[in-house]
């Protein structure tokens, strides 16, 4: 089967996916994607939240990566962080401990050191916590987290 393509010629994956991102086969019905687009801090907050409110991490982590990219320098590490953070939990709800564990202290320690400032209201505070303890338990029984306060 052909490789899907965008207009410059890079590969695509227009395979549908399930609401963890795992990819199924061609023609299964599969969740929405998220739409490239540039979003305020505030709508990226508000819209990775509503996917992990949905149980989508991997849906959130593609917003959160979005902003990543798009933020000035002082916030980069911020917004990397969290998008570390739904990866995280992905890897928790997809059975992958290792990679939660992993993944998600990479995304604290990236994060812990904007705990004074909160910016865009986040609760960071609160996120380090939680992520510490999905890295301690990540077979446990582990809540959505809440982006702000």
């Amino acid at each position: 089967m052909a490789r899907d393509r965008d207009a410059q010629g890079r590969a695509e994956n227009a395979r549908p996916r399930d609401g963890l991102g795992r990819p199924l086969p061609h023609g299964s019905p599969g969740v929405e994607r998220v739409e490239a687009r540039d979003r305020s801090p505030d709508e990226a907050l508000a819209e990775a939240q509503d996917h992990l409110d949905r149980e989508m991490p991997f849906h959130a982590h593609e917003v959160l990566e979005e902003q990543w990219k798009a933020a000035p320098e002082p916030e980069r590490a911020l917004w990397q962080g969290l998008a570390q953070l739904a990866v995280g939990l992905t890897h928790q709800r997809r059975g992958n401990p290792r990679g939660a564990r992993t993944v998600t202290t990479r995304g604290a320690d990236a994060i812990e050191r904007y705990v004074a400032i909160a910016p865009h209201g986040i609760d960071v505070a609160g996120l380090v916590t939680w992520a510490r303890a999905l890295a301690r338990d990540p077979d446990g029984q582990v809540p959505v987290p809440r982006l702000r306060r």
